[in-house]
C-alpha cells in the first residue's frame, strides 16, 4: 500500500510518494497542471511504487477547480482518490508540528494524513455529468444574477446623484442584457433538466415539499445527486448544517453554531426555504413550535429548520415518494 500527497496549484501539481516514515524517506517530481499531461502523473506513480493503481492512495485539497481534472483522470486510471478538507489538514499538519509551508512540505502533509486517516477518509467519486452539467449552468446563473444585482445597486446610487446620463443609458442596457441572459440561463436549466427523466422526477418530488420551490428545489437536486450519501445527517453534514458545540467544563459554554462547510449558496436558498417552510410545512412547524417552547433563539430555530428540510428532502428522494407530513 502506498500513500501519495499531491500539491496542486493552478500551474503545477507537487506530487510526493511516501517511500518511508522512519528514517523518512521519499520520492518527489512537479508536474504540470495541463490536462492532456495529467496521465503523466499516474504512470510515474506506478512506476516508482511498483503498486497497482487499487494499492496506491492518492490525497490532495480543494483547490477551487484546478483539483478536479486531476481526480478525474486519477480516477479513470483507477487509483483511490481523496479530497482532503483542507481545515482538517491544517490543523494534522500543527498537530505534526510542521511550521514550514512550502509546496513540497504540503504535499509531505497530505501523505501524511492520508497514510494515519485513510480508514476515515471518504474516496473521491466523479459526479454523474448531468449533474456536473447542471451545476456549471447553476454557477453561471448565479455569477450573472450578482452582477445583476450590482448593476441595480450602481442605478440606485446614479439616480441618488448627479450622474450623466449616458452613464445611467449604459447601466440600464446592462440590466437588460443581464436579465435576458438569465431568463435564457433559467430556460436552458429547465430544459436539461426535463431532458433526464430522473432528474425531472427528482425535482417534482422535491417540489412536493412545502417550502421547497422550484429555485431551491434545483440547488437541492445538485446536492443530493452529487453523491452516494449513506444518509440523511451526512447530507447535512456536507452542506454545512451540522451543529457545532464549544463546551469546556463550567466556565466555557458558547452557543452552538453551525459548521458552515459545503456550497454557501446552498445555505442561502434553504434559508429563504426555511423560513417558509416555517409557517406552511407542517413538519418545520411543529419542530418551530418545540424549539421555541423551549426558548431557543431565532437563528437556531432557522438553522434547525434548514437542517430538517435537507432530511425531508433526503427522504423523498430515497424512498422515490412525495412529501408526507410526518408531525402529528
Amino acid at each position: 500500500m502506498a500513500f501519495v500527497g499531491i500539491d496542486v496549484s493552478k500551474d503545477k501539481l507537487d506530487v510526493l510518494w511516501l517511500r518511508q516514515n522512519v528514517p523518512l524517506k521519499v520520492k518527489t517530481r512537479v508536474f504540470r497542471n495541463h490536462r492532456p499531461l495529467l496521465q503523466e502523473v499516474g504512470q510515474w506513480l506506478l512506476k516508482q511504487t511498483e503498486e497497482a493503481p487499487e494499492n496506491i492512495h492518492v490525497v490532495l485539497e480543494a483547490t477551487s477547480i484546478y483539483h478536479e481534472n486531476l481526480c478525474h483522470a486519477l480516477h479513470e486510471a483507477g487509483f483511490i482518490v481523496y479530497v482532503a478538507n483542507p481545515a482538517r489538514v491544517k490543523d494534522f499538519a500543527r498537530s505534526e508540528g510542521a511550521l514550514n509551508k512550502t509546496d513540497k512540505k504540503d504535499s509531505l502533509v497530505l501523505a501524511l494524513y492520508g497514510q494515519e486517516k485513510h480508514s476515515r477518509l471518504v474516496r473521491w467519486q466523479p459526479e454523474a455529468r448531468e449533474i456536473r452539467e447542471l451545476r456549471s449552468l447553476m454557477a453561471r446563473l448565479e455569477a450573472l444574477e450578482k452582477d445583476l444585482r450590482r448593476e441595480q445597486n450602481r442605478r440606485e446610487k446614479a439616480l441618488m446623484t448627479q450622474t450623466n446620463l449616458r452613464v445611467i443609458e449604459s447601466i440600464e442596457d446592462m440590466i437588460g442584457a443581464l436579465k435576458e441572459e438569465i431568463r435564457k440561463l433559467k430556460s436552458d436549466i429547465d430544459q436539461h433538466i426535463n431532458g433526464h427523466p430522473e432528474l425531472k422526477q427528482d425535482r417534482e418530488l422535491l417540489q412536493s415539499i412545502p417550502g421547497v420551490a422550484e429555485v431551491c428545489s434545483v440547488q437541492l437536486l445538485s446536492v443530493l445527486r452529487s453523491r452516494d450519501f449513506g444518509s440523511a445527517r451526512e447530507c447535512a453534514a456536507f452542506v454545512g448544517l451540522v451543529p457545532v458545540h464549544t463546551q469546556s467544563g463550567s466556565t466555557l459554554r458558547k452557543q452552538s453554531r453551525i459548521s458552515k462547510a459545503g456550497r454557501s449558496s446552498v445555505r442561502q436558498k434553504l434559508y429563504m426555504a426555511a423560513i417558509t417552510a416555517s409557517q406552511y410545512n407542517p413538519d418545520v412547524r411543529a419542530l418551530k413550535r418545540r424549539m421555541a417552547a423551549k426558548g431557543k433563539a431565532g437563528m437556531t430555530i432557522v438553522a434547525a429548520a434548514m437542517r430538517k428540510l435537507i432530511h425531508i428532502a433526503f427522504g423523498v428522494l430515497k424512498h422515490q415518494q412525495g412529501y408526507v407530513p410526518q408531525a402529528a
